[in-house]
Formats: C-alpha cells, structure tokens, sequence
C-alpha cells in the first residue's frame, strides 16, 4: 500500500459536527442581525451590522474555507485585504458623512 495518509489525499478532515456548530452560529448571527433592524434605531443596526458581519466573515473563512489550515503567510495575505476593505468603506463612511 502507499505511504500517502488519509489527510494528503482528501485533504484536511473537519468533523460533521464542527460544520453543524458554525452553521447554528451563522444563523444565530443572521437572526440577532434582522432582529436588530427591525426593532431597533438606524443607527444601532449599522453598528451591528459593521460588527457582527465581520465576525460572520471570519468564521466561514476560518471553517467553510479552510484558512484555519494553513500558513501564515495566507493568513497575512487575508487579514491585509479584508483590512483594506474596512479602510476604504470607513473612507467612504467619512466621505458621505459631510454631504
């Protein structure tokens, strides 16, 4: 037989019941999110918003994507973008804010 593991060849092996939990989570999130806007103030739902769905980001990164496996170096890679999307969208915040 070959000296190949089980995790070369399909890759890194999540259980079931990890994907199940995040999946709750998510949904979890999701419904606090669509409560908030409906009960609360405007204002109130964009702080959630700009909270929680980063948070939501990160967990289908880290689990549904597999970053939770890889290198560092990935994982700078990604934290640099997301960083710079959060950048420009507080730029735009701050632009729209004086009109």
């Amino acid at each position: 037989m070959n000296d190949i593991s089980m995790e070369e060849t399909h890759g890194h092996v999540v259980p079931y019941g990890t994907f199940i939990t995040v999946w709750v989570i998510l949904v979890a999130l999701t419904l606090i999110l669509t409560f908030v806007s409906k009960v609360f103030h405007e204002a109130l739902s964009v702080g959630a918003m700009l909270t929680i769905t980063p948070l939501k980001a990160g967990l289908v990164f880290y689990y549904f994507m597999h970053l939770k496996f890889e290198g560092p170096a990935l994982k700078a890679m990604v934290f640099v973008a997301l960083a710079s999307l959060v950048v420009f969208i507080g730029m735009l915040f701050f632009d729209t804010s004086f009109q």
